[in-house]
């Protein structure tokens, strides 16, 4: 795997990176924003065991008419309020790692979100960057009120 393999975000969110990380690792927050607006993640499909080595699970269901997405995984390090590393995937095998680091700056806190791990292609890259963006709008609207 090379540097410029995954897509890295950067965002800055006009809240406290408590909450901000928060809103990663609590299952009710998680639900409201994971998937964005238009996606249904039902709270009785989260259950987070946020701890290095703990697992992590939510379906998302899609506005097409129920298709869903078992997304799992494992937490990595947990250091709050600043850095969350976990692993991703929709399926056993090719999990996918997400690093978000969390850093408090004036009017409230940067978030760096970057993914990798080399199993998506470059244009599944740049597909996965266009949903994290309305992710994280969801996830502005969530932290912001």
């Amino acid at each position: 795997m090379t540097e410029t393999e995954g897509l890295t975000i950067t965002r800055v969110f006009k809240a406290p990176r408590e909450l901000v990380f928060d809103a990663w690792t609590n299952p009710q927050h998680f639900a409201r924003w994971f998937g964005g607006k238009d996606v249904d993640i039902p709270i009785d499909t989260v259950s987070m065991d946020v701890r290095p080595g703990g697992s992590w699970k939510a379906t998302m269901v899609l506005p097409d008419g129920g298709h869903q997405i078992h997304w799992l995984g494992e937490y990595v390090e947990v250091d709050p309020p600043e850095r969350l590393v976990l692993t991703l995937s929709d399926g056993p095998e090719d999990r996918e790692v997400v690093t978000v680091v969390l850093a408090e700056v004036e009017g409230g806190t940067q978030m760096v979100c970057h993914q990798g791990g080399g199993h998506l292609t470059a244009e599944q890259y740049e597909q996965a960057k266009a949903g994290y963006q309305t992710f994280f709008d969801a996830l502005a609207e969530l932290v912001e009120a």
